[in-house]
Protein backbone atom coordinates (compact mmCIF):
# COMPACT_ATOMS: atom_id res chain seq x y z
CA UNK A 1 0.00 0.00 0.00
CA UNK A 2 1.56 3.12 -0.99
CA UNK A 3 1.18 6.78 0.41
CA UNK A 4 -1.33 7.96 -1.53
CA UNK A 5 -3.51 4.98 -1.14
CA UNK A 6 -2.97 5.24 2.62
CA UNK A 7 -4.10 9.16 1.91
CA UNK A 8 -6.84 8.53 0.15
CA UNK A 9 -8.16 5.27 2.59
CA UNK A 10 -7.77 8.47 5.52
CA UNK A 11 -9.22 11.41 3.79
CA UNK A 12 -12.56 8.98 2.78
CA UNK A 13 -12.64 7.45 6.68
CA UNK A 14 -12.46 11.55 7.77
CA UNK A 15 -15.14 12.15 5.08
CA UNK A 16 -17.29 9.51 6.40
CA UNK A 17 -17.23 10.13 10.10
CA UNK A 18 -17.89 14.01 9.12
CA UNK A 19 -20.51 13.02 7.32
CA UNK A 20 -21.85 10.66 10.75
CA UNK A 21 -20.94 13.55 12.51
CA UNK A 22 -23.41 16.02 10.37
CA UNK A 23 -26.36 13.54 10.50
CA UNK A 24 -26.34 12.47 14.41
CA UNK A 25 -26.04 16.63 14.65
CA UNK A 26 -29.41 16.95 12.78
CA UNK A 27 -30.79 13.86 14.06
CA UNK A 28 -30.26 15.74 17.81
CA UNK A 29 -31.53 18.74 16.34
CA UNK A 30 -34.71 17.38 14.89
CA UNK A 31 -35.46 15.27 18.23
CA UNK A 32 -34.46 18.75 20.69
CA UNK A 33 -37.14 20.39 18.36
CA UNK A 34 -39.82 18.11 18.58
CA UNK A 35 -39.17 17.55 22.60
CA UNK A 36 -39.58 21.26 22.48
CA UNK A 37 -42.64 21.32 20.47
CA UNK A 38 -43.47 18.33 23.09
CA UNK A 39 -42.97 21.12 26.22
CA UNK A 40 -45.25 23.83 24.46
CA UNK A 41 -48.35 21.43 23.82
CA UNK A 42 -48.25 20.17 27.18
CA UNK A 43 -48.31 23.53 28.61
CA UNK A 44 -51.21 24.86 26.14
CA UNK A 45 -52.95 21.59 26.77
CA UNK A 46 -52.74 22.74 31.28
CA UNK A 47 -54.15 26.32 30.26
CA UNK A 48 -57.30 24.91 28.13
CA UNK A 49 -57.71 22.39 30.88
CA UNK A 50 -57.30 25.73 33.29
CA UNK A 51 -59.78 27.53 30.90
CA UNK A 52 -62.40 24.83 30.70
CA UNK A 53 -62.55 24.05 34.06
CA UNK A 54 -63.38 27.88 35.12
CA UNK A 55 -66.11 28.28 32.23
CA UNK A 56 -67.60 25.24 34.07
CA UNK A 57 -67.23 27.38 37.53
CA UNK A 58 -68.51 30.16 35.90
CA UNK A 59 -71.48 27.84 34.43
CA UNK A 60 -72.24 26.78 37.87
CA UNK A 61 -72.59 30.42 39.60
CA UNK A 62 -75.05 31.23 36.36
CA UNK A 63 -76.99 28.35 37.18
CA UNK A 64 -77.26 29.10 40.54
CA UNK A 65 -78.02 32.82 39.77
CA UNK A 66 -80.91 31.80 37.75
CA UNK A 67 -81.87 29.28 40.30
CA UNK A 68 -81.63 30.96 43.59
CA UNK A 69 -81.84 34.75 43.15
CA UNK A 70 -84.04 34.86 40.33
CA UNK A 71 -86.04 32.18 41.27
CA UNK A 72 -86.61 30.29 37.78
CA UNK A 73 -87.22 26.51 38.41
CA UNK A 74 -85.16 25.60 35.50
CA UNK A 75 -82.25 26.54 33.55
CA UNK A 76 -82.22 27.13 29.49
CA UNK A 77 -79.33 26.48 27.60
CA UNK A 78 -81.01 29.44 25.35
CA UNK A 79 -80.49 31.59 27.78
CA UNK A 80 -77.76 34.14 26.14
CA UNK A 81 -75.43 34.07 29.68
CA UNK A 82 -75.57 30.01 29.37
CA UNK A 83 -75.24 29.79 25.80
CA UNK A 84 -72.33 31.63 25.41
CA UNK A 85 -70.63 30.23 28.70
CA UNK A 86 -71.45 26.96 26.54
CA UNK A 87 -69.69 27.94 23.18
CA UNK A 88 -66.97 28.89 25.08
CA UNK A 89 -66.90 25.17 26.97
CA UNK A 90 -67.05 23.58 22.84
CA UNK A 91 -64.66 25.73 21.60
CA UNK A 92 -62.24 25.25 24.29
CA UNK A 93 -62.63 21.48 24.15
CA UNK A 94 -62.15 21.48 20.84
CA UNK A 95 -59.11 22.87 20.96
CA UNK A 96 -57.72 20.71 23.51
CA UNK A 97 -58.73 17.66 21.92
CA UNK A 98 -56.60 19.22 18.61
CA UNK A 99 -53.34 19.90 21.10
CA UNK A 100 -53.73 16.59 22.51
CA UNK A 101 -54.23 14.44 19.42
CA UNK A 102 -50.94 16.67 17.75
CA UNK A 103 -49.07 16.07 21.36
CA UNK A 104 -49.81 11.97 20.63
CA UNK A 105 -48.64 12.21 17.10
CA UNK A 106 -44.98 13.82 18.42
CA UNK A 107 -44.49 11.67 21.02
CA UNK A 108 -44.74 8.78 18.58
CA UNK A 109 -42.57 10.46 15.90
CA UNK A 110 -39.34 8.49 15.29
CA UNK A 111 -36.95 11.35 15.01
Amino acid sequence: MGINEIGEKMKGLLEQGAQTSKDLASKAGAKAQNLGEQGVLALDIKKLQGQIKKLHERLGKEAYEIFGNQGFPVVSAEDPVVKAILDEITAAQESLNRKEAELREKKEARI
